[in-house]
């Protein structure tokens, strides 16, 4: 059943070659170079934008690490740390 989805996206070789010369077409060989920066532009935008949102994710983790109370005993821990305590 994914397969019927998935069959018409594959697109072969000859057929970029189509998509290819339609992109000239229309938007002409000088136009081409300048969409190709803008994409990159945007891509490496993106990467740093990801990127960014990491290092602050990472820095909120640290600081709620250094933060975080330690945790509470339960009743059997500080009952096991008396029976120790007594022998």
């Amino acid at each position: 059943m994914n397969t019927l989805f998935i069959m018409p996206l594959a697109i072969q070789g000859w057929e970029w070659i189509i998509i290819g010369l339609v992109v000239l077409l229309l938007f002409g060989g000088k136009k081409i170079p300048e969409l190709m920066r803008g994409l990159g532009k945007g891509m490496k935008s993106f990467k740093q934008g990801m990127k960014d949102v990491e290092e602050d994710v990472q820095e909120i983790r640290k600081e709620l690490d250094a933060a975080e109370p330690a945790p509470k005993k339960t009743k059997k821990v500080v009952e096991a740390e008396e029976v120790k305590a007594e022998e």
